[in-house]
């Protein structure tokens, strides 16, 4: 019987947060941030929106290289049962190795096993690679905002993309 390869995945810890702030500076483009470029000093990545345990981070050994945050769309009840990707990143130095798609799929497990019935997210018109890995695992886009962030000088639609994870 072959010997069972660890998984990269695994959950987020306080510790990761100066590696995970790093990451998420390095890997800031207009391809997939409507915000401005990050400038010192930088906040701290984990506070009271964005904690440890809303993240999922892929480590080959050395710490994190990778991450994927998972919440909520709305502060709404009545949508208790969506959970939504607010952040997919890897490392330059890291990517080639599947390392996107087992964060998308590892937060689809976490998602279900949160109770969540769907997964939800957004992703700018123009960031090919990211809609081509989300429609190949079961993403469609449900809705389109035409020319809705000005970019590098040019329109952007946001993309609404969702899947169920009932089927």
């Amino acid at each position: 019987m072959a010997a069972m390869i660890p998984s990269p995945i695994r959950a987020a810890r306080p510790d990761d947060a100066d590696a995970l702030s790093l990451l998420d500076h390095a890997t800031w483009s207009t391809r997939h941030a409507v915000t401005p470029r990050p400038q010192p000093p930088f906040d701290p990545f984990f506070d009271a929106d964005h904690r440890p345990e809303d993240y999922l981070v892929a480590d080959l050994g050395a710490g994190p290289v990778g991450y994927i945050r998972l919440g909520f769309p709305t502060r709404l009840a009545c949508n208790r049962h969506v959970r939504q990707i607010q952040g997919l990143a890897v490392a330059e130095e890291a990517r080639g190795r599947g390392l996107a798609r087992a964060l998308l799929r590892a937060a689809c497990d976490e998602a279900r096993r949160r109770g969540a019935t769907r997964l939800t997210l957004r992703v700018l018109g123009h960031n090919a690679p990211a809609r081509a890995l989300y429609a190949s695992e079961g993403f469609a886009v449900e809705g389109v905002l035409p020319g809705e962030f000005l970019l590098d000088g040019a329109y952007v639609d946001d993309v609404f993309m969702g899947r169920s994870l009932t089927t």
